[in-house]
């Protein structure tokens, strides 16, 4: 499982490259607790400070726990205002001021544990080809965290 001793600088390269592949403001990766149902977010290029860090959501709340819990991408296109329930349920979205989002999730083992997400502080969405990119690069992590 995702462990934050190990060297996870392949992950925080993918995310950088994803970042300035499509040009966006922010990349994260949150992964879901060993123990328990809770998501952190661990990696993150772009961001505007280390909250991200502290940011732990429950299995389907929010985006990360929504993605794993459906094991499907999910696409906020203007922030507070294209949301399921409320605002604060989306601290990743709050911390880094992020206005879009697309996160796909990543699998470990078979199964959605982790989350891939791409964000711009403006409402520019991601084209058809930049969410294939976001894709592969999700499938690429997952070659990482499946390699342990």
């Amino acid at each position: 499982m995702f462990n934050k001793s190990k060297n996870y600088d392949p992950i925080l390269r993918e995310c950088e490259q994803i970042k300035a592949q499509i040009h966006c403001d922010f990349v994260g990766f949150a992964f879901q607790n060993t123990i328990g149902p809770d998501i952190k977010w661990h990696i993150a290029a772009g961001n505007y400070n280390e909250k991200y860090k502290l940011i732990s959501v429950r299995y389907g709340k929010g985006i990360a726990g929504r993605v794993i819990s459906t094991g499907g991408a999910m696409t906020i296109e203007d922030f507070p205002n294209d949301i399921v329930g409320k605002a604060l349920e989306y601290p990743i979205m709050l911390a880094e001021k992020l206005i879009y989002s697309f996160a796909v999730p990543v699998q470990f083992k078979g199964m959605a544990k982790g989350v891939l997400l791409i964000g711009n502080r403006s409402n520019q969405s991601l084209s058809v080809q930049d969410k294939l990119l976001v894709k592969a690069a999700s499938s690429r992590i997952e070659k990482i965290i499946n390699a342990e």
